[in-house]
């Protein structure tokens, strides 16, 4: 429950949330989710190696070194969250703003700035960015905060951008260029920083009596699991996508010419088998897991839609080439930007 401040030492309250080893950070169920996860990218990783050596007649190779890319990205993903688990919400925090400053970073160079833009992008980068984490990273032990870092960029910071521009005295596609930055803000660091915030509820959930009590399942287990849906819808989604081919009826073929209603409506039915599957780590029921992964996956894909029709709009074809052979940090991320506020929100207000 959230502490009493009124006669309470505040930096005892700060170190017993923040600190590693809190009760209940992991439980049994986290690690178990975990590791079936790095053995089943491990036995991905051996099969990608093994298809690699099959011949160009038998297998596509440019699907295959997609397939490698993918799983190579994943490894990274996974083993970087793990590390931040292990370390306490602060690490796991800050891990996620740093992802934020970098594809923030990536959004932004897409589209040449001028000279009257640099002040709002200063701001942008080291006010508003950091100060989002932070306010997170400080409502655990004050939750009034939640009410700060809901408003904080989508009404304060898209107010000043724009006038903080014109101030500038710079007309010229005044309102593509402060559209830009304030699209930046909002997705690269506003909806991503959602997800961290799920470290920082206080969660209910309901006895075999129907009474509610205190959730007493791992946090960093329920981050783990969006994270995990997210990802396995994009993948689901897009194997659908290629195993129907021309079967399938593209939905923007201007936008993505490879995803089609059919594969959608599949990999969104698989996500949610997968999410009802893993109700356990969750403080969900079965059937509102299931729920929950239907909404995750079908955010992540209005990510991966709308950070493909920016893509095609500024005539690139990935957001940056932060690894040698992969896409940047935002080809990876977009459909967590799209579903952490929507899954953090109900999660909130239904358990929290």
């Amino acid at each position: 429950m959230p502490p009493d401040l009124s006669n309470s030492n505040h930096l005892a309250i700060l170190w017993a949330y923040f600190a590693p080893g809190e009760p209940a950070w992991f439980t049994l169920a986290t690690y178990w989710l975990m590791g079936v996860v790095m053995g089943l990218l491990a036995a991905a990783w051996i099969i990608g190696r093994t298809l690699r050596h099959q011949p160009e007649s038998s297998i596509n190779p440019a699907l295959v070194k997609s397939f490698n890319n993918r799983i190579a990205a994943w490894w990274a993903m996974c083993a970087v969250l793990i590390v931040g688990f292990m370390l306490g919400r602060v690490a796991t925090t800050v891990l996620f703003f740093l992802v934020s400053f970098w594809a923030l970073r990536e959004f932004i160079t897409m589209t040449p700035t001028r000279r009257g833009d640099h002040r709002a992008l200063a701001l942008s980068f080291f006010l508003f960015t950091p100060l989002q984490y932070v306010l997170i990273g400080f409502s655990a032990a004050y939750p009034k905060l939640y009410g700060v870092y809901t408003v904080m960029i989508p009404v304060y910071a898209s107010l000043f951008i724009p006038a903080r521009i014109a101030f500038s005295g710079d007309a010229k596609r005044f309102l593509e260029r402060s559209a830009k930055i304030q699209a930046g803000l909002l997705i690269c660091v506003y909806s991503l920083s959602h997800a961290p915030a799920l470290l920082h509820l206080d969660l209910m959930t309901r006895n075999a009596a129907g009474e509610a009590v205190p959730w007493t399942g791992s946090l960093p287990g329920l981050l783990f699991y969006f994270v995990l849906i997210t990802q396995v819808g994009d993948m689901f989604q897009f194997l659908w996508s290629r195993m129907l081919g021309t079967r399938g009826h593209v939905i923007a073929p201007a936008i993505n010419a490879s995803r089609t209603w059919e594969g959608f409506l599949c990999g969104t039915l698989s996500t949610a088998i997968i999410g009802a599957l893993l109700w356990w780590v969750t403080p969900f029921e079965f059937w509102v897991s299931a729920i929950m992964s239907t909404v995750i996956a079908i955010m992540g894909f209005a990510g991966g839609m709308t950070m493909s029709a920016i893509k095609r709009d500024r005539g690139v074809r990935d957001y940056g080439t932060l690894v040698q052979g992969h896409a940047g940090i935002l080809d990876r991320i977009d459909s967590i930007c799209f579903a952490a506020p929507v899954f953090f929100h109900l999660v909130r207000y239904f358990y929290g």
